[in-house]
């Protein structure tokens, strides 16, 4: 495989990330357009299982079923979609997932029964997979637009705005299912259609086009590429490792707080809450700061490190006296979140920098499958470790954190070197990808 650039493969000049000029005016179109889409997937959340409940006769147990199933059926989807984005670009593709998930959302108000809810689900979910397999090669062009140095700012800006928008939507809903109508539920789902498809002709029409490489006329590119990349290959495994860290918080703690630790049945939602607060208002600020100090490798490290501290709170919190509970919660919620803010934007600015540029779009597809394979892996783990002891999640989590961390620190030197930010403390390593065709 070609050796990758460490900016993606491109140099454009531009502002910077500061904000301002150039670089200001080309963030705002992607930002209002992710915005929005997170507005439609907030409307949906408080929804969810319930609306199929409201419109068909189907129990509970048969809906989970179909849309596992279905669900499933979609994993293949990325494969395609990164090839897809190679020849073609990202910001249509981009588009394409989220014209199709308001497509799956108008299906929706149809759904009277099996075939028609698997219908639904089916085109949702791929325009979901779609979706979240080229919207960060399109991040990653965007941030080449403004040098180098500006993806981590850029992931953690989107990310901030992801969960404000999906916030403001889950309460918007929240607060209108408590009408109990009819109308209500399918005005929030026509509300959700409505949201992805005014995103989708946001991205169309005002997200600036980037310069982005084609796949090489030579040489192996794509899946031939990746297969044969092992160091990638092995950033993919180990970000699995800290996806499932990353999605243990909403999975584990209503259950533990409130059967494990016999705690309040009131706490669990503000200590969430909290979570979207901080990662909504602070990421980009505790992003930068890291930036300037660490590598993105050594942060994904320090990440692991605090998730494994995380777990060893959670545990100890068994000890505590139960007026003492939900302060110290508190902080171990804290603890959580500054690892997710650090890991977000280092993974995803290193996975698109470790990509060569001519094969980033089936690169930064494979890399999501780290998320779909924490996302089926976790309930499963959770629900099978709890059920032998309230203890036993927060040990193999806290043991899966660390060996993140550690293999993350030895995987480093294998990796392509970092331009560092000017003005950054310590030194840049000086290390070449090895073990590559």
């Amino acid at each position: 495989m070609a050796q990758a650039t460490t900016d993606g493969g491109t140099e454009h000049g531009g502002t910077g990330h500061g904000g301002t000029g150039y670089g200001g005016r080309r963030r705002w179109p992607l930002l209002a357009a992710v915005a929005v889409d997170a507005l439609g997937t907030g409307l949906y959340l408080p929804l969810s299982l319930l609306y199929f409940l409201k419109v068909t006769d189907l129990d509970l147990a048969t809906i989970g079923v179909l849309i596992s199933v279905t669900t499933a059926l979609t994993l293949p989807v990325p494969l395609v979609v990164g090839r897809l984005v190679d020849r073609l670009g990202p910001r249509l593709v981009v588009a394409g997932g989220q014209a199709l998930q308001g497509l799956g959302f108008l299906l929706y108000l149809a759904v009277s029964g099996e075939f028609s809810l698997v219908a639904a689900v089916l085109v949702t979910t791929v325009g979901l997979r779609v979706y979240w397999s080229s919207v960060f090669t399109l991040i990653a062009d965007q941030a080449d637009a403004e040098g180098a140095e500006a993806k981590d700012h850029w992931f953690a800006r989107t990310g901030m705005i992801r969960e404000s928008g999906a916030a403001a939507g889950a309460l918007l809903a929240g607060a209108l299912l408590t009408l109990d109508s009819a109308r209500v539920y399918d005005g929030l789902i026509l509300g959700s259609a409505l949201a992805y498809l005014v995103a989708a002709l946001v991205v169309v029409v005002a997200v600036p086009s980037a310069p982005h490489a084609p796949p090489p006329a030579e040489g192996p590119s794509g899946h031939r590429a990746l297969l044969r990349d092992r160091p990638y290959l092995a950033l993919i495994g180990i970000c699995t490792i800290f996806a499932l860290c990353s999605s243990f918080l909403a999975l584990s703690l209503p259950v533990y707080v409130v059967q494990g630790l016999s705690g309040p049945a009131w706490a669990p939602g503000p200590l969430l809450a909290l979570n979207t607060l901080l990662l909504a208002t602070c990421t980009a600020a505790l992003t930068r700061f890291v930036r300037r100090r660490r590598t993105r490798a050594r942060a994904m490290a320090w990440a692991g490190g605090l998730w494994a501290l995380w777990c060893a709170a959670s545990a100890a919190a068994a000890l505590l006296p139960s007026g003492a509970l939900v302060p110290f919660l508190v902080a171990v919620v804290v603890c959580y979140t500054l690892a997710e803010m650090i890991y977000g934007p280092a993974s995803n600015a290193l996975a698109a920098d470790a990509a060569p540029a001519g094969s980033r779009g089936t690169y930064l597809a494979a890399f999501q499958y780290s998320f779909a394979g924490a996302n089926i892996v976790a309930p499963g783990l959770f629900g099978l470790l709890f059920s032998q002891d309230r203890l036993l999640p927060w040990l193999a989590v806290g043991l899966l954190a660390a060996l993140g961390a550690v293999l993350m620190l030895r995987l480093e030197r294998r990796l392509p070197p970092e331009r560092r930010p000017s003005g950054h403390q310590g030194r840049a390593r000086d290390s070449v990808r090895e073990g590559t065709a």
